[in-house]
């Protein structure tokens, strides 16, 4: 009876091995098949895409480190887009409005703003002093057009808080204004993430504005902030 049922497990066993070893041949001549109608297609298309670099097929090494290089040069050099901060170079003075809701009372200050382009032409640094709330105000931001994205980029830091404000967005021509959106931490209400809009208009070579926009409780927008700046004589 041992013997027997000894056999029987043989026969079990063999059965599951035979049939385990077909289905591994017949995946792996399908993965075969499946790779050389891969490699065709990949033929037929004539390129392949690396890292977002369209490159020939059959291209030495060389010559894709060459078109990688030749991509890098075109979306790092700065264009037509990067013109749009010219205006804004210079020495200025200011006047700043602020209100912390609607209907709050006006809070005013001045200063000047220092700001020229660096980095070859890239970016725009502002540097800022003056007085908000009768203490001194440092403020230091950047603003430039990334050609990958497409899109305008901005950052700002000041003595008031410790969080870093970024903003991004796009350029009208016919209003010549940049209007960007994001959000930052606000230290006076302690929220993470605060949203607002802005608007920086040149108005002309000697006078451009600076507008931003929040929202209030209920969610309505609100003008938080207007900046008029006049070029320093």
């Amino acid at each position: 009876m041992e013997k027997r049922q000894n056999n029987v497990w043989r026969m079990v066993l063999g059965t599951a091995l035979i049939v385990g070893m077909t289905a591994h041949v017949s995946a792996a001549a399908k993965a075969q098949k499946s790779g050389k109608q891969g490699a065709t297609a990949t033929q037929k298309q004539g390129t392949v895409t690396q890292k977002g670099t369209t490159q020939k097929q059959g291209m030495t090494e060389d010559q894709k480190q060459a078109a990688m290089m030749a991509q890098a040069k075109k979306y790092g050099t700065p264009g037509k887009n990067h013109e749009v901060l010219k205006p804004f170079v210079g020495k200025w003075t200011y006047t700043a409005r602020s209100w912390m809701k609607p209907g709050d009372k006006t809070q005013e200050s001045e200063g000047t703003s220092q700001n020229n382009l660096v980095l070859g032409g890239r970016f725009l640094k502002q540097e800022v002093r003056g007085q908000w709330n009768g203490k001194p105000f440092r403020g230091v931001g950047y603003t430039g057009y990334d050609n990958v994205r497409g899109e305008y980029q901005s950052i700002w830091m000041d003595n008031m808080m410790t969080g870093i404000m970024r903003i991004v967005g796009t350029y009208d021509e016919g209003s010549k204004t940049i209007k960007q959106s994001g959000s930052f931490s606000c230290p006076m209400t302690g929220q993470r993430d605060m949203w607002f809009r802005s608007e920086w208009k040149a108005s002309s070579d000697s006078r451009n504005t600076y507008t931003a926009y929040g929202k209030d409780e209920k969610g309505k927008e609100f003008k938080s902030m207007e900046i008029t700046y006049k070029r320093a004589k």
